[in-house]
């Protein structure tokens, strides 16, 4: 049932293509486990071992704390809709900080150089490792649509509450780890 991988393969990147949500799991010593459900609309297949997310403000910013701590990063797509099918992205993620030459870069690259109100920064995953398995034990569920509630969030609060809600609520993980949001 479960496959090893050393790196992406046509089938991995079409089936991640279909998807509508990944989830992001990470962790550091001592700190509680962060997982964390996504749309993949901000998601970008790099290379067969780099992908990235392109990570709007959130409540909480645990992930940049845990991989500036450790590094550690996996990445779930689960069929929800069509053939079963899970699949993981093991590897090593950093952040990387919105304004940067490397942050251009990829929003230049990858995301048409158009950055959505509330954009934080990018986490890249190099990963050595793609797993798959059987899948069977994920519900069959139908896509509606995504939510707009996040960008009528990000519109409400503007880019100056935005950087003050940053400031506020991402610089430390809920264990008080830094994030390095604004180093």
């Amino acid at each position: 049932m479960a496959r090893d991988y050393p790196a992406l393969n046509a089938h991995h990147r079409d089936f991640i293509g279909r998807q509508h949500i990944f989830f992001t799991a990470s962790a550091a010593a001592g700190t509680r486990i962060n997982l964390s459900p996504r749309s993949t609309d901000l998601f970008r297949v790099l290379s067969d071992s780099a992908a990235c997310y392109l990570d709007r403000t959130g409540s909480g910013n645990e992930t940049a704390a845990h991989l500036l701590a450790d590094g550690r990063l996996t990445i779930m797509f689960c069929a929800v809709e069509g053939p079963p099918l899970i699949l993981r992205l093991y590897g090593r993620g950093r952040t990387i900080a919105r304004g940067g030459a490397a942050y251009a870069a990829l929003l230049a690259e990858h995301y048409g150089d158009a950055e959505p109100l509330g954009a934080r920064q990018i986490i890249r995953i190099d990963f050595d490792l793609v797993k798959t398995s059987c899948g069977y034990g994920v519900p069959l569920m139908a896509y509606e649509g995504e939510r707009d509630t996040m960008d009528r969030w990000a519109e409400a609060k503007g880019p100056e509450g935005l950087a003050a809600y940053r400031q506020e609520q991402n610089l430390a993980s809920m264990d008080g780890l830094p994030t390095g949001l604004g180093e």
